[in-house]
């Protein structure tokens, strides 16, 4: 396994900062915005309580109560709380899932550009990771050719991000709908990763595959409060899907962690269940700085952005600028082009590498408009 450059480069960032550099961050994928008041008040409560023991393993009543709802609410999904686990976070559900399903021999199915984790995490189960590539022209989403000839007798899953991360690209239903034809009668599974399903711009929706009848049996949903209620820290992600899977992932969780953690279970039931205004306002917010972004990065020569869709990133490639020769070194893949922005011009980004797309850059717009301005600045001028 290779560790998250997620994680490593955002580590770098910070110790930059803690030397006094000026260091504009646009690495980290996680909101700015602070977990709601109401969200940190049933967190108090919950302490103050002293609901501070272990909870049952796959988390609360209550919480598996309100995870039922929303997914019907905001997803059109029908779920019985027995189909449903908590996790310390949305990685564990994850990882849970793979060690459930995947064994050696196994083929994992995982479109490019990924999310960094997916790779490792199959690898961990002992299975094998395949990239299935995708292309800008694409707007970095695959088709039903690509998954067909990806196909193999050794095929176990199929991963699908929507909303991606990194690049922000959503597919439609009539995409995923598509798809999962391809797959009916196949006995493959599909892990979809619904993070940021409510973070989408226009008219675009999210739609999950676990929605088509056909498949709900081969479908197993992943998502958690994270990046929807800015509770990156709080470590609650949740799981659904059929029931004997769940059951397996629960035997899992049983034996690594045990439940998560009982205060945050509290306010994530505060999040799902309380005033949803707030997920609209912030909603609004990255779709300006979204915007911004788009124009901005696509008025420097040799980067291209696509318009994300959803999420929070963007992911331009930067194939204009891989082979020339910035402050006295050769740029052979992005991950050069993101170190020499980060030490040589104070600008954290992620470089493509770690997503199976090494002409890209990754940069998260969960930054203010001043932030993301000048990230801008300082981006135009290193390439010039």
């Amino acid at each position: 396994m290779q560790e998250s450059q997620t994680m490593r480069i955002s580590a770098l960032a910070n110790a930059m900062k803690a030397e006094g550099k000026d260091i504009v961050s646009l690495s980290a994928g996680e909101p700015d915005f602070p977990t709601p008041d109401f969200v940190n008040l049933a967190g108090i409560e919950a302490i103050r309580s002293g609901f501070t023991r272990y909870t049952a393993n796959s988390g609360i009543p209550e919480l598996k109560k309100a995870i039922v709802e929303k997914f019907r609410r905001d997803n059109g999904l029908e779920f019985q709380t027995n189909q449903v686990m908590v996790s310390n976070g949305g990685k564990q559900t994850l990882a849970n899932t793979f060690l459930a399903l995947c064994e050696e021999g196994d083929e994992v199915l995982i479109p490019a550009p990924f999310w960094v984790s997916f790779p490792e995490m199959v690898r961990l189960a002992g299975a094998t990771p395949v990239t299935v590539p995708t292309s800008i022209e694409n707007g970095y989403k695959m088709t039903p050719a690509d998954l067909t000839a990806a196909i193999t007798p050794a095929t176990r899953m199929l991963v699908l991000n929507s909303p991606s991360n990194p690049s922000g690209s959503v597919y439609s239903e009539a995409e995923v709908r598509a798809l999962m034809d391809v797959l009916k009668g196949r006995e493959i599974f599909v892990l979809s990763d619904e993070m940021y399903d409510m973070i989408v711009y226009g008219a675009v929706k999210a739609f999950s595959p676990a929605r088509i009848p056909e498949m709900k049996e081969w479908v197993i949903v992943s998502n958690g409060v994270s990046k929807t209620y800015a509770m990156t820290g709080w470590r609650i992600g949740y799981l659904a899907g059929p029931k004997w899977i769940i059951d397996a992932c629960d035997k899992i969780q049983s034996q690594t962690t045990s439940n998560p953690n009982a205060i945050a279970q509290k306010a994530a039931v505060a999040a799902l269940e309380g005033d949803q205004s707030v997920v609209e306002e912030r909603r609004r917010e990255f779709e300006k700085r979204r915007d911004f972004m788009f124009h901005a990065l696509n008025a420097i020569p040799g980067v291209e952005a696509t318009l994300p869709e959803g999420a929070f990133y963007i992911f331009p490639s930067i194939r204009g600028i891989i082979g020339r020769t910035l402050g006295g070194k050769v740029m052979k893949d992005s991950a050069d082009v993101a170190e020499y922005l980060l030490k040589e011009h104070y600008v954290a980004t992620v470089p493509g590498d770690a997503f199976g797309a090494p002409e890209n850059l990754r940069l998260s717009y969960a930054a203010s408009i001043a932030s993301l301005e000048e990230a801008v600045l300082r981006i135009s001028r290193a390439f010039q």
